[in-house]
């Protein structure tokens, strides 16, 4: 697909990190953007810095979600470009296990376990859905094309880690249903890439102690250091580009296999 000004994008936790370099590559290509996320001020002032358009949404959802489509359409169009940046952690939390201070059993929280789901793999689904339903009125492009769909799932979809078990689960759940989805949405000219991040230079790291970005950096065998978020939406982008980019799973982690701990 040819990114310029005639297309418009919706991307999700487009507020900072992976989604906010995004969303400043697209923009920067002349694309209309509309970012989705929980942070308002974040979100409000990347919006004016691109020209682009906030709306706070909570993709976990069905009501907010459908709420923040129907307000970006009416902003810029219909979208043809989505990306799904939107996520959250899971802290490290194993199944089951003996606590240290009382010595009794405990085991992961199920409510906690379906908050990550639900914002990780149904948000996206559900953003998927409300997507393709919208692109599925447009006019096809040259060679049939209706729009594109980015997702975000991890290097932990692969590699969880002890602790991880609810957010790789997530994570894999996204990279199970790409080829499903980019399937179902073929004959509509609608393609389907999900991206699996390695540790990325995002928020979430820039707040953790000198020693343990280094640390994370010496584990990438090369280039050894953390993920650059530009080096996301050069990927995000080529996906949206390539018209032969369809039904696949990407690894973008600097060769990085993640250990049991």
């Amino acid at each position: 697909m040819e990114i310029d000004g005639s297309v418009a994008a919706i991307v999700t936790g487009g507020a900072s990190g992976l989604g906010a370099a995004t969303a400043r590559a697209l923009a920067a290509r002349g694309v209309k953007v509309t970012l989705f996320d929980l942070n308002a001020p974040k979100g409000d002032a990347l919006a004016r810095e691109i020209g682009g358009a906030f709306f706070k949404v909570d993709v976990a959802d069905e009501e907010s979600t459908v709420d923040g489509f129907m307000a970006a359409r009416a902003a810029h169009g219909q979208e043809r470009i989505l990306v799904n940046c939107a996520g959250i952690g899971s802290g490290a939390q194993r199944t089951a296990s003996i606590d240290r201070d009382s010595g009794h059993p405990t085991r992961f929280p199920t409510d906690r376990f379906d908050k990550v789901v639900a914002v990780n793999l149904v948000g996206t689904f559900r953003c998927i859905a409300i997507g393709a339903e919208g692109m599925l009125t447009l006019d096809p492009l040259a060679g049939g094309e209706r729009g594109v769909i980015v997702n975000t799932a991890s290097v932990a979809a692969e590699d969880g880690q002890i602790g991880q078990v609810a957010y790789a689960a997530s994570k894999a759940g996204v990279v199970g249903m790409t080829l499903p989805i980019a399937r179902d949405l073929s004959a509509a000219g609608i393609r389907v890439n999900t991206i699996l991040p390695g540790i990325f230079d995002t928020p979430l790291l820039a707040s953790a102690p000198e020693k343990v970005r280094m640390a994370l950096s010496a584990a990438v065998p090369f280039p050894q250091r953390l993920g650059d978020p530009s080096e996301y939406a050069h990927l995000a982008l080529t996906m949206i580009e390539n018209r032969y980019f369809n039904g696949e799973d990407v690894r973008l982690d600097g060769a990085i296999r993640m250990g049991p701990r």
